[in-house]
């Protein structure tokens, strides 16, 4: 059985993880806005190309799909184990129709000529070069992100189905959700950064 301290240490350990990737996104978005301010007015013509529509609906689907990992926890701490399992499924979906809808997004973009090293971008503005070069390695990036956030949901699921996470002995879940809602808290700045740019 894991102890008292080796929880702590597991939840330590994930934190500094965590945190190592609040560097890695934060770099990012310091390189943004340096670029922003060389380019403000031609990055803010190049987010207005984005869809909005979809940029909202994947926000609206991060957000919903975060207070389901964290009610799924709760859940599960009160041994409510279908009601936990149903809130990890739909998580686990909603991070599904965020990577469709971001297939469809970057599929749209390309067909119309916008990707890194397309004849349209380095021809064209350099600003709106350097935006969607941003844009696609940023949300690339956290994309993959998603994807092994889906992992963890998905691995989660399967051992509590088989009730090797249980009520009192969750760590596994809980810091399957701490990333969750990292996955979560990058978008948040992703979105207005790209999506709502003035």
């Amino acid at each position: 059985m894991t102890s008292q301290r080796d929880l702590t240490g597991i939840r330590i350990g994930m934190w500094l993880f965590l945190y190592t990737e609040i560097i890695l996104f934060g770099g990012l978005f310091v390189i943004y806005s340096v670029y922003f301010y060389d380019y403000s007015a031609e990055f803010a013509k190049s987010g207005k190309e984005l869809n909005r529509l979809i940029g909202s609906l994947n926000t609206i689907i991060l957000l919903v799909s975060s207070f389901m990992v964290a009610s799924s926890i709760t859940a599960l701490r009160r041994e409510a184990k279908k009601l936990c399992l149903g809130l990890l499924a739909a998580s686990f979906l909603c991070g599904g129709i965020f990577l469709i809808n971001k297939y469809f997004e970057w599929t749209h973009k390309i067909a119309h000529g916008i990707y890194p090293n397309s004849p349209a971008l380095t021809n064209g503005p350099p600003g709106k070069n350097v935006f969607f070069g941003l844009y696609y390695i940023i949300t690339g990036l956290h994309g993959l992100h998603v994807i092994v956030g889906m992992t963890l949901l998905a691995l989660s699921f399967l051992l509590v189905y088989k009730g090797k996470i249980t009520a009192h002995h969750f760590s596994l879940l809980d810091n399957s959700g701490l990333y969750w809602h990292l996955v979560d808290l990058i978008w948040i700045f992703i979105f207005p950064l790209f999506y709502l740019i003035l």
